[in-house]
């Protein structure tokens, strides 16, 4: 536990004292977010904000895990989380890259980055099933569900669906870090009573620097994490749930990306099919902000939420 304790604290420390140094850098390269015209006045006074913050709490937690546990390094569970962690915080580097970098505004192409993040769903599927099983358990009843090609599809939606939806989530100062404290803390517990030495100790380490990067990503924020950082989230969440053998708890262990994702889904079906609008904006939480709550006010009681669907998922998982 002490060692757990002190990978945290490392993390925490480390992103604390390098983020002042990072935002510099990034804004002396210029390497900034950039704002729609047509958003709003609020919206508009955080273009030129520092993006790429996801770096620091992708490459600490990594370093963190795999100089501090020498059973990660045995574990290839905890390889696939942080070669999930990793390859889908570089896809979104070389979005945000191309945007805040090349000054392309469109940056990769919908098709290229869904191609990108299926092929690594693909490469983690083959490397976990050739030392498990392909099936499900499902809570409470402990029925084993074997589902064969299934849970190939399976995986492919997880990781696709999960990086996306963190992605989604990532709009306002400190929701989609807070929200995702709040998993991963569930994804802990479930590790803990497991007994997932590697995983415990990334998840630690994750933990600590995502606090770090809260501490200059709330309002107002001094950086963002940019696709960098979201889709690097989703990754990993999806590589734990699939590890950790809860993929369906995981769907409400990460409530809030899921009800944020569902609220486009129905939105852009519901223009095309009824040439109406369900919400009077998506992703929903920025309905909230329409409707005149503050930001700071949307973004805690999104974690209020949150915090709820992470205890029904926890429960969900352990039983």
């Amino acid at each position: 536990m002490m060692k757990l304790i002190l990978c945290y604290l490392i993390s925490l420390i480390a992103v604390l004292i390098l983020m002042p140094w990072f935002i510099d850098f990034m804004k002396k390269q210029s390497i900034r977010q950039s704002i729609s015209q047509y958003s709003t006045k609020e919206d508009q006074a955080k273009a030129g904000t520092p993006i790429m913050g996801g770096i620091l709490f992708i490459v600490v937690p990594i370093v963190m895990t795999l100089l501090s546990s020498g059973q990660a390094l045995k574990d290839m569970d905890t390889w696939i989380a942080i070669l999930a962690f990793a390859g889908y915080g570089l896809i979104g580097f070389i979005d945000d890259f191309l945007i805040a970098v090349k000054k392309n505004n469109d940056g990769l192409k919908p098709w290229q980055k869904l191609l990108m993040q299926l092929v690594l769903a693909i490469a983690f599927y083959l490397l976990y099933r050739s030392h498990a099983r392909l099936e499900i358990i499902w809570p409470f009843t402990h029925h084993v569900w074997y589902l064969g090609w299934g849970y190939f599809i399976l995986i492919l939606l997880m990781f696709t669906g999960s990086s996306n939806a963190v992605n989604l989530t990532d709009g306002m100062d400190g929701l989609a870090a807070g929200c995702s404290i709040i998993a991963l803390c569930a994804f802990l517990v479930v590790a803990l009573v497991q007994h997932r030495i590697g995983l415990s100790v990334l998840i630690c380490s994750l933990l600590g620097a995502l606090c770090g990067y809260l501490y200059y990503n709330k309002k107002p924020a001094r950086v963002f994490m940019g696709d960098t950082g979201s889709l690097a989230l989703g990754g990993i969440m999806a590589a734990m749930a699939m590890t950790m053998k809860i993929e369906v708890a995981f769907i409400v262990i990460a409530g809030i990306f899921v009800m944020d994702t569902l609220s486009v889904i129905i939105q852009i079906t519901s223009v095309k099919t009824r040439h109406k609008k369900v919400f009077v904006y998506t992703p929903i939480h920025f309905a909230f902000r329409i409707k005149g709550m503050p930001e700071n006010s949307v973004v805690h009681m999104f974690w209020l939420i949150e915090a709820g669907f992470a205890a029904l998922g926890l429960f969900i998982a352990l039983h």
